[in-house]
């Protein structure tokens, strides 16, 4: 890594200050770092691991002017990858099923580094749910959008479509994890 994911550790800190994660209520770098971590492991460049730390800036922290800020300061490929991370760039956004079926229909034509990314991104929240459902229990779904069935459907519906677009070294663990969160909370998701 260069002068160049320093900078981008530096951004997201900035971009993301006094945001927390929606059940643990810790700082969301701390989300970032995990996804970046989790790329790097699995052979992610540098303009991969900068988009781990930067999946989140568009669609939370200010969409399309965001975005522009990222490819001055990044180029077009981290740009390029933060975007095919991104479920919206509109403010308000749009509502969250429309939002999350059009993303998982997208991860279709993704590239692999976009597929790397968003495998980082939902291992590490499946993780962080597990976890949570296991400490917590029934109550952690009124925290989600989605509510039990739509959260359980998105992830499923995510490790499926980054499976069926070819993959990625994470895709086993990511399976595993969403396998295992369904098992715990006893799913029948609907497709």
């Amino acid at each position: 890594m260069t002068e160049r994911f320093d900078n981008a550790l530096v951004f997201a800190c900035r971009l993301h200050r006094g945001q927390a994660r929606k059940v643990s209520g810790v700082a969301y770098i701390s989300h970032l770092l995990a996804v970046a971590a989790l790329a790097i492991e699995a052979g992610g460049d540098e303009d991969e691991a900068i988009a781990a730390l930067l999946h989140d800036a568009v669609e939370d922290q200010g969409g399309a002017a965001t975005r522009e800020k990222i490819r001055a300061r990044f180029g077009a490929r981290v740009a390029a990858i933060v975007d095919g991370c991104s479920d919206t760039d509109r403010m308000p956004k749009p509502p969250w099923k429309q939002r999350k079926r059009a993303h998982v229909a997208g991860l279709a034509d993704a590239g692999p580094s976009v597929l790397l990314v968003v495998s980082a991104d939902k291992l590490h929240n499946a993780r962080s749910l597990l976890a949570a459902y296991r400490e917590t229990g029934e109550a952690i779904w009124k925290q989600f959008r989605g509510g039990r069935q739509g959260t359980l459907w998105y992830y499923r519906a995510a490790a499926d479509a980054i499976r069926a677009a070819g993959g990625t070294p994470l895709s086993a663990a990511l399976e595993r994890t969403v396998a295992d969160l369904e098992h715990a909370a006893g799913s029948s998701v609907k497709r």
